[in-house]
């Protein structure tokens, strides 16, 4: 019988975190231990690496996520494990998981098989605590806005745009449309509210871009939270709510510490959504890496026309990371499910539906191309794969200049990703990164969006509702038209119709909500039918999960 996730992370001996930090010369004082196999980095060690020359920088991503599995997070650590195998002093950098889709339908983000991060049960829920610190400051800054408005409302709020909403780290639909303040004066001023998921806040892109606790402050203090009388943008700085919020992201601004099933170390930090926000794990946690190893490999969420061109476009642009290599996972299945294979017959070879559906991997291939990084695909192996459609892959890869590899990691661990890294390997030593992003700072925030739409997405342009196109305005005149721009897109179609497969062509991405997230540093634009606040499904991963008498908790994948 095959065993689950949770069997064999159980089932794997941990070392203890201390032995794991001291492989990258980390010692006990330079860690705040939570637990024998968890631990933050300390600001001293983060402090004392500043000066050491970086290492390299592996960018894992993938084609659009379908019902048959990608597995990128699986292949980043079956990558950094088999890098280890191979004698490289390697780090991981990736995001926690929410809980919404560990209890919804997505599942965690502990990689699987052979290939995951442990303690899973840990990191797939509480971990140490910092979404429920996000959550906290979250909602600290939207009680001090209502109490501000409850006591006399002195900066003038328009209770008709106060933008700022609540949050929690839980897919829970009623939430979405609210109504706050019934009963009495004293409960507060009547006005519609909203919820959001904590991974969609900007407190949390917020924590993942900050440098450092002054730059978290600066960044906190700019966040609009609310427009008054005259149209004017209403800060966090103006309700004085920094210096509270801060203290609440004290802890959780410090990179966390676990390992794989095989010991590597992995920084596990931050974890916006890539189909909302801007998809990747905190700058820190990138930097530290860099700084404390030779090789390290990062991952941004979902597909790379999200997750990517966000990794490249906004978090490259403000840290100054430069990436060296991008790793572009498919798998058979996937692609046949692009050509209009049904899910139920993906176990065939099917050698039309891969030629017809493998049009999505060459426009992934194209737009990583865009950003001037040598590209590696690698094919997350199935049983049901055959050789004629690996060969056929491999050949279409190497036509467009890309290095090839299969990977076996989510059967075999480090040892059926080295293949993979002798690939990656090779790349790094023999072809130069020319990295750049796709537009400059000065570009319009129309003419942004347009770019992305038309070079990434593959559209004819972009069609902006009424309140969309004033908002894009209003937003130009208050001087926020030299940030980047983070697209809230569904991660299942590289348009914003999650049913176009493939590659689609002839049409044009419909921008329906645009917003400022200052305090983070980018204007959001809502397309499509996507939603900062999700849903569970007819019957959610919560109803398999359990804690047996003993206190194993059973069903977490």
């Amino acid at each position: 019988m095959m065993k689950t996730d949770i069997q064999i992370a159980q089932e794997t001996e941990l070392l203890p975190i201390r032995d794991v930090a001291q492989q990258y010369g980390i010692g006990e004082d330079d860690l705040e231990l939570y637990g024998k196999y968890k631990a933050k980095f300390s600001d001293e060690l983060i402090n004392r690496v500043q000066d050491r020359p970086d290492g390299k920088l592996v960018l894992v991503t993938a084609i659009n996520p379908t019902p048959a599995g990608e597995g990128k997070t699986t292949t980043s650590i079956g990558l950094a494990q088999a890098m280890a195998k191979k004698g490289k002093n390697c780090l991981l950098a990736l995001r926690e998981p929410s809980l919404g889709p560990c209890f919804g339908i997505k599942g965690g983000a502990a990689g699987g098989g052979y290939a995951q991060v442990v303690p899973m049960e840990d990191l797939n829920l509480h971990f140490t605590g910092d979404f429920h610190a996000i959550t906290s400051a979250n909602n600290l800054l939207a009680a001090l806005l209502d109490n501000h408005i409850h006591q006399g409302n002195e900066l003038r709020i328009d209770t008709r745009q106060i933008i700022w909403k609540r949050c929690e780290d839980m897919n829970d639909r009623a939430l979405r449309n609210i109504v706050v303040g019934l009963g009495k004066k004293a409960d507060g001023f009547v006005r519609e509210d909203h919820f959001v998921i904590t991974v969609a806040t900007e407190i949390m892109a917020i924590l993942c871009l900050a440098e450092d606790m002054k730059d978290l402050k600066d960044r906190l203090s700019r966040i609009i939270v609310a427009y008054d009388y005259d149209g004017k943008p209403v800060t966090a700085g103006q309700l004085n709510a920094v210096g509270s919020m801060a203290a609440l992201l004290k802890d959780a601004i410090k990179p966390n510490l676990i390992q794989t099933l095989e010991h590597t170390g992995a920084i596990v930090h931050g974890g916006p959504f890539a189909n909302i926000a801007h998809g990747c794990n905190s700058v820190r946690a990138t930097k530290s890496a860099l700084k404390l190893s030779d090789i390290v490999i990062t991952e941004a969420g979902f597909g790379a026309d999200l997750g990517a061109e966000k990794f490249f476009d906004i978090k490259c642009r403000m840290a100054g990371l430069k990436p060296d290599a991008v790793v572009l996972v498919a798998t058979v299945r996937a692609l046949k499910y692009n050509g209009g294979m049904p899910k139920a017959d993906l176990g065939r070879e099917d050698l039309d539906a891969l030629a017809k559906g493998i049009c999505n991997l060459e426009k992934h291939i194209e737009n990583l191309q865009k950003y001037g990084v040598p590209v590696v695909v690698t094919l997350n192996a199935f049983l049901t794969d055959t050789e004629a459609e690996h060969e056929y892959i491999r050949k279409f890869c190497e036509e467009r200049g890309c290095e090839f590899a299969l990977s076996e990691v989510w059967a075999k661990g480090g040892e059926g990703g080295l293949a993979l890294a002798d690939k990656v390997l090779k790349t790094l030593e023999e072809k130069e990164s020319d990295f750049h992003v796709l537009y400059p700072d000065q570009m319009g925030l129309k003419d942004k969006m347009d770019t992305i739409a038309r070079e990434i997405y593959g559209a004819d342009g972009v069609i902006y509702d009424t309140a969309a196109s004033k908002m894009i305005d209003k937003l130009t005149d208050l001087g926020f038209g030299n940030l980047p721009v983070c697209v809230a897109k569904t991660q299942y179609s590289l348009s914003d119709d999650q049913t176009k497969l493939g590659r689609p062509e002839n049409y044009k991405i419909s921008v329906r909500d645009v917003y400022v997230s200052a305090g983070a540093g980018f204007v959001v634009m809502l397309t499509g039918a996507i939603m900062t606040m999700p849903g569970l499904p007819k019957k959610p991963a919560a109803f398999g999960i359990d804690v047996d008498d003993e206190g194993n908790i059973t069903g977490l994948f």
